[in-house]
Protein backbone atom coordinates (compact mmCIF):
# COMPACT_ATOMS: atom_id res chain seq x y z
CA UNK A 1 0.00 0.00 0.00
CA UNK A 2 1.32 2.86 -0.95
CA UNK A 3 1.58 6.23 1.95
CA UNK A 4 -1.89 7.29 2.64
CA UNK A 5 -2.51 11.19 1.13
CA UNK A 6 -6.41 10.96 0.79
CA UNK A 7 -7.93 11.49 3.94
CA UNK A 8 -11.85 11.32 3.16
CA UNK A 9 -14.81 11.48 0.47
CA UNK A 10 -15.98 14.29 -0.36
CA UNK A 11 -19.07 13.95 -3.23
CA UNK A 12 -20.14 11.54 -6.36
CA UNK A 13 -21.32 13.18 -9.12
CA UNK A 14 -23.98 12.07 -10.92
CA UNK A 15 -24.94 12.78 -15.13
CA UNK A 16 -29.09 12.11 -15.95
CA UNK A 17 -31.19 12.62 -18.69
CA UNK A 18 -34.40 13.28 -16.25
CA UNK A 19 -32.55 16.16 -14.52
CA UNK A 20 -35.62 17.92 -13.07
CA UNK A 21 -37.02 14.26 -11.76
CA UNK A 22 -33.80 13.37 -10.17
CA UNK A 23 -33.11 17.23 -8.76
CA UNK A 24 -36.66 16.74 -6.93
CA UNK A 25 -36.02 13.80 -6.06
CA UNK A 26 -32.73 14.60 -4.33
CA UNK A 27 -34.05 17.49 -2.56
CA UNK A 28 -37.60 16.89 -1.60
CA UNK A 29 -37.79 13.20 -0.76
CA UNK A 30 -33.69 12.04 0.12
CA UNK A 31 -33.25 15.51 1.86
CA UNK A 32 -30.04 17.07 0.73
CA UNK A 33 -29.97 21.26 0.39
CA UNK A 34 -29.71 22.68 -3.48
CA UNK A 35 -26.51 25.24 -2.27
CA UNK A 36 -25.92 26.04 -6.02
CA UNK A 37 -27.55 25.40 -8.88
CA UNK A 38 -27.41 26.42 -12.66
CA UNK A 39 -29.23 25.82 -15.40
CA UNK A 40 -28.51 22.16 -15.60
CA UNK A 41 -26.38 21.72 -12.81
CA UNK A 42 -26.58 20.94 -9.05
CA UNK A 43 -24.79 20.66 -6.21
CA UNK A 44 -26.76 19.50 -3.09
CA UNK A 45 -25.15 19.73 0.83
CA UNK A 46 -25.73 17.52 3.52
CA UNK A 47 -26.91 19.58 6.12
CA UNK A 48 -24.31 18.47 9.06
CA UNK A 49 -21.28 18.25 6.30
CA UNK A 50 -18.43 20.79 6.48
CA UNK A 51 -18.19 19.78 2.31
CA UNK A 52 -19.86 22.33 0.16
CA UNK A 53 -22.17 19.17 -1.73
CA UNK A 54 -22.46 15.61 -1.28
CA UNK A 55 -24.13 15.20 -4.65
CA UNK A 56 -23.53 17.05 -8.17
CA UNK A 57 -26.35 16.44 -10.74
CA UNK A 58 -25.99 16.94 -14.36
CA UNK A 59 -28.34 16.78 -16.96
CA UNK A 60 -26.93 14.70 -19.33
CA UNK A 61 -27.96 12.98 -22.33
CA UNK A 62 -26.86 9.43 -21.17
CA UNK A 63 -26.90 8.68 -17.40
CA UNK A 64 -23.64 8.01 -15.78
CA UNK A 65 -21.11 8.37 -13.05
CA UNK A 66 -19.09 11.18 -13.56
CA UNK A 67 -17.03 11.26 -10.49
CA UNK A 68 -15.97 10.39 -6.87
CA UNK A 69 -14.36 12.72 -5.50
CA UNK A 70 -11.52 12.69 -2.31
CA UNK A 71 -9.95 15.37 -0.31
CA UNK A 72 -6.25 15.42 0.79
CA UNK A 73 -4.66 18.06 3.87
CA UNK A 74 -3.21 20.23 1.92
CA UNK A 75 -1.52 21.31 -1.88
CA UNK A 76 1.50 19.94 -1.39
CA UNK A 77 -0.41 16.30 -0.92
CA UNK A 78 -2.00 16.94 -4.38
CA UNK A 79 1.09 17.30 -5.69
CA UNK A 80 2.65 14.63 -4.29
CA UNK A 81 -0.20 12.15 -5.23
CA UNK A 82 -0.46 13.61 -9.00
CA UNK A 83 3.65 13.51 -8.99
CA UNK A 84 3.25 9.54 -7.92
CA UNK A 85 0.18 8.57 -9.85
CA UNK A 86 2.03 9.75 -13.34
CA UNK A 87 4.99 8.22 -12.88
CA UNK A 88 3.31 4.51 -11.97
CA UNK A 89 1.30 5.57 -15.67
CA UNK A 90 -2.34 6.39 -14.33
CA UNK A 91 -3.62 8.20 -16.85
CA UNK A 92 -4.00 12.35 -15.64
CA UNK A 93 -7.54 14.05 -16.82
CA UNK A 94 -5.34 17.43 -16.34
CA UNK A 95 -2.63 18.43 -14.18
CA UNK A 96 -3.03 19.91 -10.32
CA UNK A 97 -4.55 23.48 -10.11
CA UNK A 98 -7.60 25.55 -9.03
CA UNK A 99 -10.89 24.19 -9.35
CA UNK A 100 -13.69 25.89 -10.59
CA UNK A 101 -16.70 24.66 -8.31
CA UNK A 102 -17.96 25.56 -5.25
CA UNK A 103 -15.76 26.36 -2.80
CA UNK A 104 -12.45 26.71 -5.46
CA UNK A 105 -9.96 24.55 -3.52
CA UNK A 106 -7.13 23.23 -5.68
CA UNK A 107 -7.15 19.73 -7.19
CA UNK A 108 -7.08 17.26 -10.20
CA UNK A 109 -8.49 14.51 -11.74
CA UNK A 110 -7.35 10.89 -12.96
CA UNK A 111 -8.80 7.52 -14.52
CA UNK A 112 -8.48 4.70 -12.26
CA UNK A 113 -8.27 1.27 -13.82
CA UNK A 114 -11.85 0.90 -14.88
CA UNK A 115 -12.15 4.10 -16.10
CA UNK A 116 -14.22 5.81 -13.98
CA UNK A 117 -13.13 9.63 -13.03
CA UNK A 118 -11.57 10.21 -9.71
CA UNK A 119 -10.72 14.03 -8.19
CA UNK A 120 -8.50 14.39 -5.15
CA UNK A 121 -8.72 18.10 -3.98
CA UNK A 122 -7.82 20.03 -1.08
CA UNK A 123 -8.13 23.76 0.40
CA UNK A 124 -11.77 23.38 -0.70
CA UNK A 125 -13.64 26.25 1.61
CA UNK A 126 -15.49 24.72 4.31
CA UNK A 127 -19.01 24.69 4.44
CA UNK A 128 -21.53 26.77 7.08
CA UNK A 129 -22.94 23.38 8.30
CA UNK A 130 -25.05 23.23 11.31
CA UNK A 131 -25.70 20.04 14.19
CA UNK A 132 -28.13 17.79 12.70
CA UNK A 133 -31.38 17.56 15.38
CA UNK A 134 -32.86 15.17 17.01
CA UNK A 135 -35.88 13.49 14.61
CA UNK A 136 -34.76 14.93 11.73
CA UNK A 137 -33.94 12.13 8.79
CA UNK A 138 -31.80 14.11 6.40
CA UNK A 139 -28.73 13.11 5.81
CA UNK A 140 -25.65 14.46 8.04
CA UNK A 141 -22.90 13.44 5.27
CA UNK A 142 -22.13 11.46 2.27
CA UNK A 143 -20.83 8.16 4.05
CA UNK A 144 -19.33 5.83 1.61
CA UNK A 145 -19.61 5.05 -2.62
CA UNK A 146 -19.30 1.36 -3.86
CA UNK A 147 -18.80 0.54 -7.60
CA UNK A 148 -19.07 -2.20 -9.33
CA UNK A 149 -16.78 -4.15 -12.05
CA UNK A 150 -15.97 -7.42 -13.93
CA UNK A 151 -12.25 -7.82 -12.38
CA UNK A 152 -12.56 -5.94 -8.66
CA UNK A 153 -9.19 -7.73 -7.57
CA UNK A 154 -7.46 -5.27 -9.82
CA UNK A 155 -9.43 -2.76 -8.84
CA UNK A 156 -8.47 -3.34 -5.58
CA UNK A 157 -4.82 -3.36 -6.25
CA UNK A 158 -5.37 0.27 -7.88
CA UNK A 159 -6.84 1.73 -5.04
CA UNK A 160 -4.31 0.04 -2.06
CA UNK A 161 -1.24 0.68 -4.33
CA UNK A 162 -1.97 4.49 -6.32
CA UNK A 163 -4.23 6.05 -4.13
CA UNK A 164 -3.38 4.42 -0.49
CA UNK A 165 -6.40 3.31 0.41
CA UNK A 166 -6.23 0.03 3.19
CA UNK A 167 -8.80 -3.28 3.22
CA UNK A 168 -11.14 -3.46 6.23
CA UNK A 169 -13.04 -6.53 5.47
CA UNK A 170 -14.14 -8.95 2.17
CA UNK A 171 -17.19 -10.41 1.81
CA UNK A 172 -16.98 -14.25 0.35
CA UNK A 173 -19.17 -16.71 -0.81
CA UNK A 174 -18.65 -20.56 -0.98
CA UNK A 175 -19.99 -20.58 -4.66
CA UNK A 176 -18.87 -16.97 -5.67
CA UNK A 177 -15.71 -16.82 -3.92
CA UNK A 178 -14.72 -12.87 -3.34
CA UNK A 179 -17.85 -10.75 -3.82
CA UNK A 180 -17.15 -7.32 -2.27
CA UNK A 181 -14.10 -5.27 -0.48
CA UNK A 182 -14.25 -2.81 1.70
CA UNK A 183 -11.83 0.19 1.82
CA UNK A 184 -10.83 3.25 3.81
CA UNK A 185 -8.93 5.93 4.25
CA UNK A 186 -9.30 7.36 7.58
CA UNK A 187 -10.71 5.20 10.90
CA UNK A 188 -14.09 4.76 9.35
CA UNK A 189 -14.21 1.06 8.05
CA UNK A 190 -15.32 2.28 4.35
CA UNK A 191 -15.41 5.14 2.37
CA UNK A 192 -15.23 3.11 -1.03
CA UNK A 193 -16.25 -0.42 -1.72
CA UNK A 194 -15.63 -2.81 -5.04
CA UNK A 195 -17.88 -5.16 -5.78
CA UNK A 196 -17.86 -8.21 -8.32
CA UNK A 197 -20.64 -7.01 -11.38
CA UNK A 198 -21.35 -7.72 -14.80
CA UNK A 199 -19.87 -4.45 -15.85
CA UNK A 200 -18.32 -1.19 -14.45
CA UNK A 201 -21.20 1.10 -13.04
CA UNK A 202 -22.36 2.48 -9.77
CA UNK A 203 -23.29 0.28 -6.83
CA UNK A 204 -25.13 2.44 -4.14
CA UNK A 205 -23.92 5.63 -2.81
CA UNK A 206 -24.58 5.90 0.64
CA UNK A 207 -25.35 8.33 3.40
CA UNK A 208 -25.16 8.90 7.31
CA UNK A 209 -28.10 9.64 9.37
CA UNK A 210 -27.78 10.96 12.91
CA UNK A 211 -28.91 7.94 14.90
CA UNK A 212 -31.39 5.19 14.54
CA UNK A 213 -34.35 7.20 14.81
CA UNK A 214 -33.44 9.24 12.26
CA UNK A 215 -32.33 6.24 10.15
CA UNK A 216 -35.64 4.45 10.80
CA UNK A 217 -37.96 7.91 10.65
CA UNK A 218 -36.07 8.61 6.84
CA UNK A 219 -36.38 4.63 5.55
CA UNK A 220 -40.28 4.79 6.96
CA UNK A 221 -40.78 8.11 4.92
CA UNK A 222 -39.54 6.98 1.87
CA UNK A 223 -41.70 3.47 2.18
CA UNK A 224 -45.04 5.71 2.97
CA UNK A 225 -44.01 7.87 -0.57
CA UNK A 226 -43.80 4.72 -2.43
CA UNK A 227 -40.18 5.05 -3.22
CA UNK A 228 -39.20 1.66 -4.41
CA UNK A 229 -36.98 -0.53 -2.13
CA UNK A 230 -34.49 -2.40 -2.73
CA UNK A 231 -33.08 -3.85 0.64
CA UNK A 232 -33.57 -3.32 4.40
CA UNK A 233 -33.75 -1.64 7.08
CA UNK A 234 -30.87 -4.13 8.66
CA UNK A 235 -27.66 -3.85 10.20
CA UNK A 236 -24.86 -5.63 8.17
CA UNK A 237 -21.87 -7.65 9.81
CA UNK A 238 -18.79 -5.61 8.01
CA UNK A 239 -19.02 -2.10 8.85
CA UNK A 240 -22.20 -2.79 11.37
CA UNK A 241 -23.68 -0.13 9.90
CA UNK A 242 -27.58 -0.20 9.34
CA UNK A 243 -29.02 -0.32 6.04
CA UNK A 244 -32.30 0.69 3.91
CA UNK A 245 -31.95 1.13 0.38
CA UNK A 246 -33.89 2.42 -2.16
CA UNK A 247 -33.43 3.50 -6.17
CA UNK A 248 -33.53 6.63 -7.28
CA UNK A 249 -35.76 8.10 -10.41
CA UNK A 250 -32.99 7.10 -12.98
CA UNK A 251 -31.86 3.60 -11.08
CA UNK A 252 -29.05 4.22 -9.29
CA UNK A 253 -29.23 2.52 -5.33
CA UNK A 254 -29.13 5.10 -2.65
CA UNK A 255 -28.75 4.01 0.94
CA UNK A 256 -29.64 5.37 4.11
CA UNK A 257 -27.08 4.05 6.84
CA UNK A 258 -26.03 5.16 10.33
CA UNK A 259 -23.34 4.16 12.98
CA UNK A 260 -20.60 3.04 10.15
CA UNK A 261 -17.81 1.46 12.95
CA UNK A 262 -14.56 3.22 13.64
CA UNK A 263 -11.69 0.84 13.76
CA UNK A 264 -8.15 1.44 15.78
CA UNK A 265 -6.47 0.88 12.65
CA UNK A 266 -3.53 0.07 14.54
CA UNK A 267 -4.85 -3.15 15.71
CA UNK A 268 -7.46 -4.19 13.07
CA UNK A 269 -6.90 -7.43 10.96
CA UNK A 270 -9.43 -7.58 8.32
CA UNK A 271 -11.98 -10.34 8.78
CA UNK A 272 -13.40 -12.56 5.86
CA UNK A 273 -17.18 -12.88 5.66
CA UNK A 274 -19.13 -15.81 4.66
CA UNK A 275 -22.43 -13.57 2.62
CA UNK A 276 -24.28 -16.82 2.11
CA UNK A 277 -24.65 -16.38 6.59
CA UNK A 278 -27.64 -14.66 6.81
CA UNK A 279 -26.11 -12.69 10.08
CA UNK A 280 -23.46 -11.12 7.58
CA UNK A 281 -25.74 -9.88 5.74
CA UNK A 282 -27.98 -8.66 8.26
CA UNK A 283 -27.78 -9.41 11.67
CA UNK A 284 -31.08 -7.85 12.49
CA UNK A 285 -32.74 -10.33 10.29
CA UNK A 286 -35.32 -7.82 9.29
CA UNK A 287 -34.77 -7.03 6.15
CA UNK A 288 -36.11 -8.70 2.82
CA UNK A 289 -33.46 -11.75 1.95
CA UNK A 290 -30.75 -11.43 -0.03
CA UNK A 291 -32.11 -12.13 -3.47
CA UNK A 292 -31.45 -11.92 -7.34
CA UNK A 293 -33.50 -9.37 -7.68
CA UNK A 294 -31.53 -7.29 -4.62
CA UNK A 295 -28.47 -8.12 -6.46
CA UNK A 296 -29.76 -7.07 -10.17
CA UNK A 297 -31.19 -4.15 -8.83
CA UNK A 298 -27.51 -3.14 -7.63
CA UNK A 299 -25.90 -4.34 -10.67
CA UNK A 300 -27.43 -0.60 -12.00
CA UNK A 301 -26.69 0.06 -16.17
CA UNK A 302 -23.57 -0.12 -17.77
CA UNK A 303 -21.65 3.36 -17.13
CA UNK A 304 -21.22 4.88 -20.69
CA UNK A 305 -18.37 7.00 -19.07
CA UNK A 306 -15.68 4.98 -18.63
CA UNK A 307 -11.93 6.59 -19.83
CA UNK A 308 -14.54 10.02 -20.94
CA UNK A 309 -14.00 12.99 -18.54
CA UNK A 310 -17.38 14.96 -17.52
CA UNK A 311 -17.57 18.37 -19.09
CA UNK A 312 -17.88 20.18 -15.90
Amino acid sequence: MSERLITHLRHVDLAVPDYDRQLDFYTTMWGLTPETTDDGIAFLAAAGSPEQYSVRLRRAEEKRLDLISFGAANAADVDALAERLGRDGVPLVGEPGPLQTPGGGYGFRCFDIDGRTVEVSSDVAVRVHRKVEEGESIPVKLSHVVVNGPNPEATVAFYERHLGFALSDTLTSPHMGSVMWFLRTNRYHHSLAIARGPHVSLHHASFELRGLDEYMRGTGRLLRAGVEKVWGPGRHMAGNNTFSYFLDPHGNTVEYTTELEELDEDTWHPHLYDFSDPMVTDQWGTANPMSEFVAKRSFNDRDRGVFVAPPV
